[in-house]
């Protein structure tokens, strides 16, 4: 039996090592348990062999409006290791091989948006023109989010895509702009997700500040961006930080007890937060208790959905910029991952999010596949030798935003003692960085005040 613990963490993710910081800043002592040898869970880095290069599980890109995200980061000392944009910019290469780029002026938003729009040569004047009646949807659902109005701008019922074309938007602005946003957001495409996340989105993207729709890409290895520094702000502050190490949950007279760790120790506490994905939760319990029932029923209910990321190595630079967009295609978006040493950019990662149909590819069905896109959209790929070739496939990547899931459950449970945390509870975002964190420093809050 292992004492002496205020709070057990399950999970060390963005949420479960959001909430444990949060915790260990206000004092408590905190234990995290993670089942996996690494921190960061799906924003995680590992070393490749072949280039002995750390590489991220999966590309991650930061908004400005992630106010929990970049709290958590400034409360580990980390907020340095991403590069914001002073305002949103974002080169495109469309399915003809045209590149262009939307860059929005230091305008209020959303006219910075509206603005930019305006100036982007992708689109025809009647792009643009359709572009305008987002302005007054978007300030309805600012209104809604801050409470200021109970009409709402979309409904639970209706998808991304209908909603869109419901508000007027053409089908050239959806392919260039909507729908890449809504599958980098959602995780899942404009005609399968429900409006009523995006519309959050946007919301909060288009706010006061105009750097909120900024885009920021980390400048260092996820790990050290989120992971290590996480871990030692919590041991500095007397927690304790175990990996490799799978636990269940023990619950004695209706009410938490602790954590087993693999049926061999005991680590006592009378409040645990689970950080685990929503497929996993159920998993934490040899017994599932009675007054969890309905609340693991409706999380074992949840769908998921995939992302796929290939890491291609070339003899030579490729890519000029350090992203770029490619709308209407499988991979949607090309980051340059800059290699340490010559600051050469050898290293590209392409990412397709709500990749059902890719993700049953072989590794060299969707190589070929990421190979033959970016030829088509990058001439400099056409003539560089591709030197290594790598896929990272996340099947269970985030929940589905899909109408008709089921309702997320909030931060607390009628378990006594334990509290749920995890991108895919009641914050209202979709399954991000800034949802992770946001749950995390809930269910602190929450669990501290019960």
């Amino acid at each position: 039996m292992t004492t002496g613990c205020d709070v057990i963490v399950v999970g060390a993710g963005i949420a479960g090592l959001s909430a444990a910081t949060s915790l260990a800043e206000q004092g408590a002592r905190v234990t995290v348990i993670e089942a996996r040898p690494t921190l960061g869970g799906r924003a995680s880095s590992y070393r490749d062999p072949a280039t002995g290069e750390v590489v991220d599980n999966g590309q991650h890109v930061l908004i400005g409006c992630y106010r929990e995200a970049f709290a958590f980061l400034r409360r580990i000392g980390s907020e340095s290791g991403v590069r914001l944009q002073s305002s949103l910019e974002v080169p495109y290469v469309d399915r003809a091989g045209e590149r262009s780029t939307l860059s929005c002026p230091t305008l209020p938003p959303p006219y910075h948006l509206l603005a930019g729009l305006m100036e982007w040569d992708a689109l025809s004047w009647a792009d643009r023109i359709s572009a305008l009646r987002m302005g007054s949807v978007i300030r309805l659902a600012q209104k809604h989010l801050r409470g200021r109005t109970d009409r709402i701008a979309a409904s639970p019922e209706e998808t991304v895509e209908a909603w869109l074309i419901r508000n007027g938007q053409r089908p050239r602005l959806r392919e260039m702009l909507w729908d890449p946003l809504a599958l980098a957001a959602l995780n899942q495409s404009a005609g399968e997700a429900a409006a009523p996340a995006f519309v959050r989105v946007l919301a909060e993207m288009f706010a006061d500040d105009p750097r909120a729709a900024s885009l920021g890409l980390p400048d260092v290895p996820l790990s050290a961006l989120f992971a290590d520094p996480a871990r030692r702000f919590i041991e500095e502050r007397g927690g304790t930080v175990r990996s490799n190490a799978r636990a269940t949950v023990v619950v004695r007279n209706g009410r938490v007890a602790g954590v087993s760790i693999r049926g061999r120790e005991e680590i006592a506490g009378d409040r645990v937060i689970s950080a685990v994905p929503w497929h996993a939760v159920s998993g934490l319990f040899a017994d599932v208790p009675l007054a969890l029932a309905s609340t693991l029923e409706r999380a074992g209910a949840m769908l998921s959905c995939p992302i796929v990321t290939v890491n291609l190595w070339f003899d030579g630079r490729v890519l000029d910029t350090p992203f770029v967009g490619l709308p209407g295609r499988e991979m949607q978006w090309v980051f340059a991952k800059e290699q340490p040493g010559d600051g050469t950019v050898r290293h590209l990662s392409l990412v397709s999010s709500g990749a059902v149909g890719i993700a049953r590819q072989t590794n060299d069905e969707v190589i070929a596949l990421a190979m033959d896109e970016l030829r088509a959209a990058i001439p400099a790929a056409r003539v560089a030798t591709l030197t290594r070739a790598t896929v990272v496939r996340e099947r269970q990547a985030t929940f589905s935003l899909a109408p008709g899931q089921p309702a997320r459950p909030g931060a607390a449970t009628r378990l006594p003692g334990f509290f749920l945390a995890g991108d895919w509870t009641d914050t209202g975002l979709p399954g991000t960085i800034e949802s992770a964190a946001a749950s995390g420093h809930l269910a602190a809050a929450v669990c501290t005040q019960g």
